[in-house]
């Protein structure tokens, strides 16, 4: 029974990997190339293996593991969290388990942050199939790989990425290790003394989001506690405008309810259709309601990612989205009591990693707000 299941995953793994390839074509053609070498992998991969794996099905076993000494687990976390290379431990997923030190720096993402959240989401889009694809291929035994990737903070970067099997102490499944080869060979230092000085953009930014994230708080505790919907109006107001040009507040557990829906002055007819969508009917609204994680979208790929509005059209077409929030409104440990969604459109810039981290916390303070009003 236990091969059974591993054979279905596997073999839902493969789908959902050639859902993304399919997504992948619209890549720009300099990109392709890597596209198809993903492509035939996969391929690879139903011939060798996974069709040998049906037909052996019923004398499959299940590998057994050790428990090493915990002062040697212990030196080698040590080891992994000092190497001076950025390292990161992953699933076949390529959802983070750990990053070291200097990984956090090279990315500019918090280990907190970017564990249990897939090592993907922090790349550009046209690297994401590809690497999820060869990180799958090294999970499974198939030998180390290597590709060039570009981190979504820093798209013009070229950054060596090389993949390698790790069967980690106790569990019956390899991790994949990644190392992460800057182009100029070098390592932001983790040293605060020693570190890069902010730019005067960066800079400003921070200051903003401080300033967003203060007048979040300011609102949440000075009104009345009067109930879900008026915590989630006020947390709309203070977003709308400064923080994103749209804000499509959902309610409750599932199904959810339409709350509120904010939009540019000029939008009110499409406000109203907006407002007038079951929330059931938008796909992202839905996996963050019950996955319970944040989604971050630049040039959204699927139209129909939020669904269409009352008027028959895609929402993300007719607001002309150029980058979205989706974030579960959840404490740690705690049910999802409704969803926010944020969209910007035209010109603007898109979101960044830094503005999802955030509203993920600023979502935590709306979602303790709520549970103190119920």
């Amino acid at each position: 029974m236990a091969q059974t299941d591993e054979f279905g995953e596997e073999l839902a793994d493969f789908v959902r990997r050639v859902a993304e390839l399919k997504a992948a074509r619209s890549v720009p053609a300099e990109d392709l190339p890597t596209v198809l070498d993903a492509a035939i992998f996969e391929l690879d991969h139903v011939a060798d293996q996974l069709w040998p794996w049906y037909e052996r099905l019923s004398s499959g076993g299940s590998p057994g593991g050790g428990s090493p000494d915990r002062q040697e687990q212990q030196l080698l976390k040590a080891l992994f969290q000092r190497l001076p290379v950025p390292v990161a431990l992953v699933d076949r997923e390529t959802v983070v388990r750990r990053l070291n030190f200097a990984a956090t720096s090279f990315t500019g993402v918090r280990a907190g942050y970017a564990t249990g959240r897939p090592l993907t989401g922090f790349l550009a889009h046209a690297d994401r199939a590809a690497f999820r694809s060869q990180a799958a291929a090294v999970a499974r035994g198939e030998g180390d790989r290597s590709l060039t990737v570009h981190l979504q903070q820093r798209p013009s970067v070229p950054v060596g990425a090389t993949l390698a099997a790790l069967r980690p102490s106790g569990e019956l499944r390899n991790a994949v290790v990644v190392v992460l080869t800057p182009s100029d060979n070098r390592v932001p230092s983790g040293d605060s003394g020693t570190g890069p000085i902010p730019s005067l953009t960066e800079t400003t930014r921070h200051t903003t989001l401080m300033d967003l994230v203060d007048a979040m708080t300011s609102a949440l505790l000075s009104g009345p506690a009067r109930d879900r919907a008026a915590v989630l109006e006020r947390a709309s107001g203070v977003l709308c405008e400064r923080f994103a040009d749209w804000v499509v507040a959902d309610s409750g557990a599932l199904p959810l309810t339409r709350t509120r829906v904010l939009g540019p002055p000029d939008s009110a007819e499409a406000a109203r259709d907006l407002a007038a969508q079951a929330p059931a009917a938008c796909p992202l609204v839905v996996e963050a309601a019950r996955g319970g994680a944040t989604a971050l979208q630049v040039r959204p790929e699927d139209p129909e990612a939020f669904g269409r509005d009352a008027s028959g059209a895609p929402v993300l077409v007719r607001a002309n989205v150029t980058s979205l929030l989706c974030v579960p409104l959840a404490v740690p440990s705690g049910p999802v009591r409704g969803v926010l969604t944020l969209f910007r459109s035209g010109a603007r810039l898109a979101f960044s990693m830094a503005e999802a981290q955030a509203m993920d916390m600023m979502s935590r303070h709306i979602a303790l707000a709520m549970a103190r009003a119920e």
